[in-house]
């Protein structure tokens, strides 16, 4: 979640891949459009594509894995972690920067306001700590499961997309470069290094964790067996402060529902 989930979406459908999910999908909070008026491309397959979500909840319609090999579909990480092995052929990865991502993800919590259900998918602690416990998660998942992906940057996206299609698309096997391309407008990035501050609630080592995590993403450096342990250290350390978030959360959240006349 903004992070450029959206717009690899949106040059894949360009490219002419089949897809699971709608631009706008009912219902959707109007204001919610202004973050991204090309469209998000989500389903209900966010949360993952597991026994909650395949068959479908409501219809029952299942998706089968042989039959939609080729069909791509916008997932969080936390619904990546979850997704069943046989549903996942690859993998497109995207990361921004912990500063940009904070000042997007803090914009879209005040587009949503009341309306909670518009960030369903929103796991509710600070931006900063969600940037770092979906990356990890993320490093984790794709070096515990080893499913073939393509991890790289929203910048080095919008800085060269004629090298990260030159690179996906092959590897996909398919997909039409040029209407991809043209899909591309980088007029609507919003926020950058240069105007996003540093994150109040991370101790500096932290945020030098995470920025150094950043940057090996972006060039595509390995990580060194010392840079994983510093990575297990500092999740260690955040682990406290994100479960005690995320149970603050859940308990507003049901006082929240309970509140409501068609609870």
């Amino acid at each position: 979640m903004r992070s450029g989930t959206s717009l690899w979406m949106q040059l894949l459908v360009a490219a002419g891949f089949p897809h699971v999910g709608e631009a706008f999908p009912e219902p959707w909070a109007p204001g919610l459009r202004a973050a991204n008026p090309r469209g998000f491309y989500e389903s209900q397959l966010v949360a993952g594509v597991y026994y909650a979500t395949n068959p479908h909840p409501e219809t029952g319609a299942y998706l089968f894995p042989e039959q939609t090999r080729e069909h791509v579909a916008k997932v969080f990480v936390p619904g990546l972690v979850r997704t069943d092995v046989a549903f996942i052929d690859r993998v497109i990865a995207t990361v921004r920067a912990v500063r940009p991502y904070c000042a997007s993800m803090q914009g879209m919590r005040e587009l949503a306001g009341e309306d909670r259900e518009g960030l369903l998918f929103d796991v509710p602690v600070s931006p900063a700590l969600r940037w770092w416990m979906e990356n990890f998660a993320l490093i984790r998942d794709v070096a515990t499961r080893r499913y073939a992906a393509h991890v790289t940057t929203y910048d080095r996206l919008l800085a060269d997309p004629e090298e990260q299609l030159d690179t996906v698309l092959p590897w996909l096997g398919r997909g039409h470069r040029a209407p991809a391309l043209a899909a591309i407008d980088a007029s609507l990035r919003h926020h950058s290094d240069d105007d996003a501050p540093d994150p109040e609630d991370v101790e500096e080592r932290h945020l030098a964790t995470f920025d150094e995590l950043y940057d090996h993403i972006h060039t595509g450096r390995d990580l060194s067996p010392a840079f994983v342990d510093r990575l297990n250290r500092t999740d260690q350390e955040l682990q406290p402060r994100i479960l005690a978030a995320r149970e603050q959360a859940r308990g507003a959240l049901i006082r929240h529902l309970s509140a409501r006349p068609e609870a």
